[in-house]
């Protein structure tokens, strides 16, 4: 019983080292970054889906496009308002947002999200 002012102390340094990194860095969050829409896009008007949306789940889309593609043979995507989209990330979507730097990769390295796409699809400035 003798030893507990030294236990409390203990747990105390040791919570407080163990939670330092999340109440320093509290309120510290970098700014969500700024996307950039090339000309073609803004040109375009609207997206395939709304913004919010697609800034959320594009990647639901986009994996629900390869599925009908590959499995169905499926190549035509009818959106809310009627309009009529081919199913390709490389002909509809890189056909509006064709930096990927400054459109694709700088939200994803905000998120920590390591991109896959460019495993077979080819890059748009390789494209070009």
């Amino acid at each position: 019983m003798n030893d507990k002012y030294k236990i409390y102390t203990g747990l105390f340094i040791f919570i407080a080292m163990v939670t330092f990194p999340f109440w320093y860095n509290l309120g510290k969050a970098a700014p969500v970054p700024e996307i950039k829409l090339s000309e073609k896009a803004k040109a375009a008007g609207a997206c395939v889906r709304p913004v919010a949306y697609m800034k959320t789940q594009h990647m639901t889309l986009l994996d629900a496009w390869r599925d009908s593609v590959v499995r169905d043979g499926k190549r035509a995507y009818v959106n809310g308002s009627g309009k009529e989209f081919r199913m390709s990330l490389t002909d509809t979507c890189l056909g509006c947002h064709s930096e990927r730097a400054a459109f694709c990769d700088r939200c994803h390295n905000y998120v920590s999200v390591k991109l896959d796409c460019w495993n077979c699809h080819i890059d748009p400035k390789e494209n070009a």
